[in-house]
């Protein structure tokens, strides 16, 4: 018998996918309407996702073959979703961002800030998180928690140990900060993208038996970096995928919207709550492993210990063995710099961008998006050259001439670029389209208006909790896919205004603090050990509390504002039952 179960759960995978179709055949058999048709595509994919049964970018790719058979949708308009302008903003964002990695310009920012902050707990705490939560603004989480779990542990090692600084001064290369390394402890997990990483950083070299304080020291920290990495990603619209999920659907389920989401209204609305929830998390963290006595975590009064200094020498030697900025670090901050600005000025919404100015459509407004920007400064890394233009002999071929490589080249990008997340958000946005062609949408919302005699800030709050409970379990991704259709329509049917429930539910969606599995920051700080699930369950817990509570705090001051919320928008009417729709709750407008 033991044996009969091992077999099943060995070919779980391919049992889900044989008959979890089967098994939900009902639906659209008993209920012959294309709603139920839709619903039975939804609930399948949720399950495939929820189960990984396959992988996620894969099961994304069902509603090209289901919705065309199931009369839902045109082949040609489903497959039109997969490629959409947000879609095109994540690969030229992500083209941008495996340059700064490629060249090692994000670890010198991250050394360079810690050598500035210092190594006092509190303070190095708190360098860790500002770093992690800056770089994943811009750059993959899991890139980001990769990059600095190690020197966490490196600089740790050497505040909790007796080092010869002889090895540190001379500058011997330390082990921990070599990132990709084959070790034969590989931890495999899924990446918020989807995509699992070729190796994950593993501890290097022999392990420091600590004290109680000690080891809660360690665990704080190893928790600053995952915590502050899904922290970061909130700021930027390009900072974690449920962001670009939001746009999408946005753009696709009211394309009368007028590019209300774009990098500068998030960037007011997210960058301010990543802000306010990191310094609350380096609060907790604090408190929850360094206990309640600050003058001691500041290093007031208290003198210089040795381990400080040596851990501090380990920073000094890394960011010297960096070596003076190069030509292509020097091309890559400027061009980084340049997208930033170019995104900045596109549109901003309280003056005349450059794209209204330079490029106007009939209504005025710019014809370029955020992804034509992105696009253009990523083709221009693959035509600028990583060294001073010059000629150079080939070391490969004696006596031939050889110009240096670009910025970025293919083959770079094809082995860092998460291409399955491209169909995983192409499918998001099939599925929001198809529940709209279906009708789908519009009963849900129907079913859901007893809602409206809830204020909003509970059905907000309400909502948010659920999706960070959801979120412990399940990708980000799907998770924000799943809900944002329903709360549109949810919103619709109770004259309240999209964005103000769609957007604490996104917020809320990066809230997984929990548990190992939530999200591969927090699967790579634990594969380090010294961390036991209770720990990361405890701390992550009230930090989740305190996430929904500070999204509430965003949503109902500066999110009025910056999103126009005080009114049931016009491009959100679906029929004449929301034609004179206004919202259940007062806001004062200034």
């Amino acid at each position: 018998m033991a044996t009969c179960w091992q077999g099943l759960w060995a070919y779980r995978s391919y049992l889900l996918v044989l008959f979890l179709p089967i098994f939900l055949l009902p639906l659209p058999i008993l209920v012959p309407t294309k709603e139920a048709y839709c619903g039975y595509v939804i609930i399948l994919m949720a399950l495939l996702w929820c189960t990984e049964a396959l992988p996620l970018g894969v099961t994304a790719l069902l509603p090209i073959i289901l919705f065309p058979m199931m009369g839902i949708m045109d082949a040609s308009e489903v497959c039109i979703e997969y490629l959409s302008d947000t879609n095109i903003l994540f690969i030229g964002g992500l083209l941008v961002a495996i340059a700064v990695e490629h060249w090692n310009l994000h670890k010198r920012i991250a050394l360079r800030v810690l050598l500035i902050i210092g190594v006092r707990p509190a303070l190095l705490i708190l360098g860790f998180m500002v770093v992690t939560a800056f770089l994943s603004m811009w750059i993959n989480n899991t890139a980001t928690t990769a990059m600095m779990v190690p020197i966490a542990h490196a600089v740790l090692e050497q505040l909790h140990s007796n080092p010869t600084s002889k090895d540190v001064e001379e500058g011997s290369d330390n082990p921990t900060f070599e990132l990709q390394e084959p070790s034969g402890h590989k931890e495999v997990t899924k990446l918020d993208n989807g995509q699992v990483p070729t190796t994950l950083p593993a501890p290097s070299g022999p392990r420091v038996h600590h004290n109680k304080e000690q080891l809660r020291f360690t665990q704080g920290m190893s928790l600053c970096v995952c915590y502050s990495a899904s922290i970061g990603g909130i700021a930027t619209l390009t900072g974690t995928l449920p962001n670009l999920v939001l746009q999408g659907q946005v753009n696709s389920l009211f394309p009368q919207n007028a590019n209300k989401v774009n990098f500068v209204s998030w960037f007011g609305f997210g960058f301010p709550t990543s802000i306010i929830l990191l310094l609350l998390a380096w609060l907790w963290l604090q408190i929850a492993f360094l206990g309640f006595n600050f003058r001691k975590n500041f290093g007031i009064g208290g003198e210089v210990r040795e381990q400080d200094q040596a851990a501090y020498r380990v920073i000094q030697t890394e960011h010297r063995l960096l070596g003076p900025m190069t030509f292509a670090e020097k091309a890559v901050t400027i061009l980084f710099v340049a997208l930033v600005l170019l995104w900045f000025t596109r549109e901003p919404g309280f003056f005349l961008g450059w794209g209204s100015l330079a490029f106007p459509n009939a209504k005025g407004e710019s014809m370029l998006s955020d992804g034509t920007v992105a696009i253009f400064i990523s083709i221009i890394m693959f035509i600028v050259p990583s060294k001073i233009p010059g000629l150079t002999q080939d070391p490969e071929n004696p006596g031939k001439l050889k110009a240096p490589p670009a910025l970025l080249n293919w083959k770079t990008v094809n082995e860092k670029m998460p291409w399955n997340v491209v169909f995983l958000l192409g499918g998001g946005f099939a599925l929001a389209k198809g529940s709209e062609h279906s009708g789908l949408s519009e009963w849900l919302g129907e079913q859901l208006t007893p809602l409206q005699n809830v204020p909003a800030p509970a059905v907000a709050f309400i909502l948010c909790l659920v999706v960070a409970t959801f979120t412990e379990c399940t990708s980000n991704v799907a998770t924000t896919t799943l809900f944002l259709p329903i709360l549109a329509s949810m919103a619709q049917a109770i004259c309240l205004h999209p964005l103000y429930v769609m957007l604490p539910c996104t917020l809320a969606s990066s809230l997984a603090f929990m548990l190992p599995v939530a999200t591969p920051p927090n699967a790579i700080v634990f594969s380090f050990g010294g961390l036991e699930v209770s720990d990361m369950a405890r701390a992550g817990f009230l930090l989740n509390i305190i996430g929904v509570l500070v999204i509430m705090l965003a949503i109902n001051s500066w999110g009025y504002p910056v999103f126009n919320l005080y009114t049931f928008p016009s491009w959100a009417h679906v029929d004449n039952t929301t034609a004179h729709c206004q919202p259940n709750f007062t806001m004062p407008q200034p």
